[in-house]
């Protein structure tokens, strides 16, 4: 088994990518950014489902990780997500990670077609022998139609992936994960804002969370006040994100992280299609409904 270079924890946002109007990478507003998130954060996932890595090429991915790596340049930790829908790009895009400086890599099980446990499990052994950072499998069956079962989890831990992202959005998948894996090394991430809470009291090391992209500052404020054991106070401010999410959400919450940040003054560049901005309209409803919690 890899030995890992640290146990991931806190609040990380899976980090969006930023485009320009014709739809190519936005170095400029990737860094602002990153500069912008790196006071309230402890690490960033970049490339996954937010991060727009299903729309972009092999060689997109490269630079949009190089770019990250080099402007958090060490001062947070970062997790690649390099999943991909087969299994040779994923372990180039590994390799890559890890030849840039990534602390880690994290991988989607192949999407669009259906695999066989053993074809999945084969998939992220050979990822994992692939390189010499920590591995996360990150579960995602909505979005890749192929779920990663407690009792996979489990094989998996022993062949050497080191932890787990969860997005089933199901807080007994969560519990039945760590019921299943005896490694005590193992790290468990919460895929959501939704249950980041009951994620942290059932165990859990870290939350990737979405509403983090945008507005961290009332995650990092709970992620402290559970090392504090403060739980009343956690559980108003896991309420407050979940009204932030539902903001979020009034339009698709990817295409609204790009104009949350522009209200805040980030230059976060724009989504690439076939997403599209939001319209004005929802600009102004998303502006007002978040002025009124007081967020921005």
């Amino acid at each position: 088994m890899k030995k890992k270079k640290t146990s991931f924890k806190g609040i990380i946002p899976p980090l969006i990518t930023s485009f320009d109007k014709n739809g190519d990478f936005y170095e400029k507003g990737q860094r602002e950014i990153i500069e912008f998130l790196i006071p309230y954060i402890d690490a960033v996932y970049p490339c996954g489902t937010y991060g727009s890595g299903p729309l972009m090429s092999v060689e997109e991915r490269k630079k949009v990780a190089e770019t990250i790596v080099d402007q958090i340049n060490g001062r947070i930790y970062t997790i690649i997500h390099v999943g991909s829908a087969n299994t040779r790009d994923t372990i180039e895009l590994a390799k890559y990670s890890q030849q840039i400086g990534a602390d880690a890599v994290g991988a989607i099980a192949p999407y669009y077609f259906k695999y066989s446990e053993k074809e999945i499990i084969n998939h992220f052994v050979q990822l994992v022998n692939s390189v010499d950072i920590p591995v996360y499998v990150y579960n995602n069956p909505s979005l890749s139609g192929n779920n990663i079962t407690p009792a996979m989890l489990e094989k998996l831990s022993k062949e050497g992936i080191a932890g787990v992202k969860d997005s089933s959005f199901d807080l007994v998948n969560f519990y039945l994960y760590q019921d299943a894996v005896e490694n005590p090394d193992f790290d468990f991430i919460i895929g959501t804002e939704a249950i980041a809470l009951g994620s942290f009291l059932s165990g859990g090391n870290a939350a990737i969370c979405g509403v983090a992209n945008v507005i961290p500052e009332p995650l990092h404020d709970l992620w402290q006040l559970v090392k504090e054991r403060r739980w009343g106070e956690a559980q108003k401010l896991q309420f407050k994100v979940i009204k932030i999410r539902k903001i979020m959400k009034m339009g698709s919450t990817l295409t609204s992280c790009y104009a949350i940040l522009k209200m805040r003054g980030v230059d976060a560049g724009q989504p690439r299609l076939p997403y599209l901005p939001v319209s004005e309209e929802l600009y102004k409803r998303i502006e007002n409904e978040l002025k009124k919690l007081d967020v921005i």
